[in-house]
């Protein structure tokens, strides 16, 4: 069984990861990496034992497929050239700058019949796995995600940056139309909204709430889905759960039995599992342009409200 040869696009500070996880991952080789600084590709390179290469047209040459880590305003034009060239592409989230050219990008790669994973981590967090398999039909949602002000991504709002992460998981979880939303949001530090929280009500009568800042003195990364006589509190971050349920008239409540991981090594592994496999990826593309085309909407009734006032 021939190893897949894997590149990566965007050396920085996730790529690098990114890099560090093919170099030892079971089942593929590193074929090589591209960095718009060709120190830091070198570096890393050397680090991780690969070649690098000052275009992507070389490394597209010598990949089956490959991790595109760059700014999300190049993700269109990069994920391109590999697309064109039939090789197989995983985007880290969000899968595009615009809803227009996440929809070019789905139908690029459905035309070329090869795969388009996009990277929603928190599909992969081990905790997500429990809930997967024991939720029932869900009521209400409540999400968390709280950060300190970033060195990195403040140039786009929060919503785009962190909230889309949630999104992607609740849209993934209800598996309903979403009917209607009301969203609020405010910049405090950036030039875009460093706060915001969204009430989603989807078709199923099911009602998620999101709240995330990064703005705030402390990390928090959790997750409430309450069901029918039950509810399962997640932690991302710490990677626990605790589930309550009734019971001869009072609470329950018991640990969920978690094997913890790292969530990008089981994400990588699963897109080189979907590459060997050709099979569906568990993000694909469609997943992620859904997850942008609400995120973009939640933005701008955000930014209608404040052109409004």
């Amino acid at each position: 069984m021939n190893p897949i040869r894997v590149g990566v696009v965007g050396v920085g500070y996730l790529g690098k990861e990114h890099a560090r996880i093919y170099s030892k991952l079971p089942g593929c080789v590193l074929a090589g990496i591209v960095d718009s600084n060709l120190k830091t590709a070198e570096v890393i390179g050397r680090k991780v034992g690969c070649p690098f290469f000052d275009s992507l047209e070389k490394l597209a040459d010598v990949v089956d497929a490959v991790s595109i880590v760059v700014p999300t305003i190049a993700h269109r034009d990069v994920a391109r050239i590999f697309l064109e060239r039939g090789k197989d592409v995983f985007i880290e989230k969000p899968i595009a700058a615009t809803t227009l050219e996440a929809e070019e990008l789905v139908r690029l790669a459905q035309t070329q019949n090869v795969i388009l994973q996009v990277g929603h981590i928190e599909r992969f967090n081990p905790v997500l796995s429990y809930l997967e398999k024991n939720l029932k039909v869900p009521r209400f949602i409540e999400a968390h995600r709280l950060s300190p002000y970033p060195q990195r991504g403040t140039d786009v709002s929060v919503v785009l940056d962190l909230m889309i992460h949630d999104l992607d998981v609740i849209l993934h979880l209800v598996n309903s139309p979403l009917e209607s939303f009301d969203a609020v949001g405010v910049s405090v530090l950036s030039s875009s909204e460093d706060i915001a929280n969204v009430r989603l009500k989807f078709a199923n009568g099911c009602v998620a709430n999101i709240t995330t800042s990064r703005i705030s003195p402390e990390k928090m990364r959790k997750i409430r889905v309450f069901s029918e006589n039950s509810y399962i509190s997640l932690d991302y971050q710490n990677q626990e759960g605790e589930i309550y349920w009734k019971e001869d008239g009072g609470i329950k409540r018991e640990k969920i039995p978690v094997v913890k991981g790292e969530p990008l090594q089981l994400e990588l592994a699963s897109f080189i599992e979907s590459v060997r496999q050709r099979s569906e990826p568990k993000v694909s593309g469609q997943q992620g342009k859904r997850a942008l085309d609400v995120a973009v909407a939640i933005v701008e009734r955000i930014q209608g409200a404040e052109v409004a006032r």
